[in-house]
């Protein structure tokens, strides 16, 4: 046996075609089940009650002060993802798990083309966060919120991730649905792909066979490289500078 081979993790057992079809035939109605549930929890969000929020509550955005209201640009829903920040801190030591989700989030026509709009809400000061924003090539509406947390996130954790679903009637602003922890994997694909496969997600609180690679913990490890939030690392090597505009720690 070649070191390669002393090398690999555990695999699954070898069979043929007939058994292992046999077997994923099996696994796919609970998966059918597991999407009909899937669609029973969305048609209950769709029938929840929703509370209203000032319109006005004041925003900041490229071009200076504006208002949750605006933050629609003229659509009728709105998603808003609460990024967490570190104030004063450079790129290195901002929220791997919130660059994580969001640097999945690009293409906004489909969403668009349902009437809803989608666009950061983060709780740090604008013009670092931007920097950010702009370190990282991200498209999608950027503002801060760092003043209106009170408001926007009342009864809930301030510098916590966050999804909040609104709606517009009129100048009217209401909202819908909120999320926070797990629930912003909503904005994720690579967890769904890695779910796919055979080793999953590599994490430690996954139901595996013993000998599966398992050496990635959920303590925001498992989005960090080598002591950035991951994707920072493609950035830095097409050349973009990471200054935030901070001040060296």
């Amino acid at each position: 046996m070649t070191d390669l081979m002393r090398d690999e993790p555990s695999a699954p057992a070898v069979v043929d075609r007939n058994t292992f079809q046999s077997e994923l035939d099996a696994l796919r109605l609970r998966e059918k089940a597991h999407t009909k549930e899937g669609d029973a929890i969305a048609a209950a969000r769709r029938r929840l009650p929703m509370v209203e929020v000032n319109g006005a509550t004041p925003l900041i955005g490229e071009r200076g002060a504006v208002t949750l209201l605006d933050a629609f640009e003229e659509r009728r829903m709105l998603i808003a993802y609460y990024f967490m920040w570190h104030t004063g801190h450079p790129a290195p030591e901002q929220c791997e798990g919130c660059t994580w989700v969001t640097t999945q989030v690009a293409e906004l026509s489909y969403l668009h083309s349902r009437d809803i709009n989608y666009a950061v809400f983060c709780q740090g000061p604008y013009d670092e966060s931007a920097r950010y924003r702009d370190f990282m090539g991200w498209e999608v509406p950027w503002y801060s919120a760092k003043d209106s947390l009170d408001t926007l996130l009342v009864g809930r954790r301030v510098g916590m991730m966050h999804i909040v679903c609104y709606l517009r009637q009129g100048s009217n602003v209401f909202e819908t649905y909120w999320t926070t922890m797990r629930g912003v994997e909503a904005m994720d694909y690579s967890y769904a792909l890695m779910d796919l496969t055979v080793y999953g997600r590599q994490e430690r609180w996954e139901d595996s066979p013993p000998g599966w690679p398992q050496k990635w913990q959920v303590d925001g490890s498992n989005t960090r490289t080598n002591g950035r939030p991951t994707a920072q690392w493609s950035r830095l090597e097409a050349g973009r500078s990471d200054n935030l505009g901070t001040a060296p720690r």
